[in-house]
């Protein structure tokens, strides 16, 4: 309208079968913020980019990530929720010539500055564009992905397109090194790690950082 106010927006859908999420591109001089409704009485930011930086989505890049993974905003609605930042942390090659997959973490700060949620999310290739990542982990006040400790690990089960199944983990930048335990046994330098298993396996996962300490992975 001529005064600047729009008419009501829809409520973004929940439930399973989310296919879409609504959200608002806020335009003033050459900025642009994305907004959500989370429940609360002002919207939530919605943001990309590196624990402690987080900036203004742009980019295609930063666009398709967030297209899917906005249906998992259904878990931090009704919580309090600000701001939410997804940070493509890795991004792996599959074995079997699979293409490429993307691991992001997802981080809700809320406005009491307690009950942070942090979504460890894998989306791999040839989706639809909207599709929802599989969650790899899920933690609650937990510090990963924040300005405490920027850092992340976490691993999925995945099938391959000629039917074979393997463990597949990703670390931020900060890991020398990752290794499964637990009936998958593997290990590799770097942050990636791809080790063939068995449909079901549920292997425990932990990395070594560059300074030589031990991390789990989120779970």
């Amino acid at each position: 309208s001529p005064d600047g106010v729009t008419d009501a927006l829809a409520e973004p859908a929940a439930g399973p079968g989310c296919r879409s999420w609504d959200a608002v591109e806020l335009t003033g001089g050459t900025r642009v913020r994305l907004v959500t409704d989370l429940g609360e009485l002002a919207p939530a930011r919605l943001t990309s980019g590196a624990p402690g930086k987080p900036h203004d989505v742009t980019g295609r890049a930063e666009r398709e990530s967030w297209a899917r993974t906005a249906c998992l905003l259904s878990e931090v609605r009704s919580h309090g929720v600000r701001a939410v930042n997804s940070w493509a942390y890795a991004l792996q090659p599959l074995p079997e010539d699979g293409g490429a997959a993307r691991w992001l973490c997802t981080r809700a700060e809320t406005w009491r500055g307690t009950g942070s949620r942090v979504i460890a999310q894998f989306q791999a290739p040839g989706a639809r564009p909207s599709e929802p990542g599989a969650v790899a982990a899920r933690a609650e006040d937990a510090p990963e992905c924040g300005a405490r400790a920027p850092r992340v690990l976490a691993g999925v089960l995945w099938k391959s397109p000629g039917g074979r199944w393997y463990v597949l983990a990703a670390g931020s930048e900060q890991f020398a090194s990752l290794a499964t335990s637990g009936g998958v046994t593997g290990s590799a330098r770097g942050r990636l790690l791809a080790v063939p298993a068995e449909a079901g396996a549920r292997p425990r996962l932990e990395g070594r950082l560059k300074d030589g300490s031990r991390v789990v992975a989120l779970h």
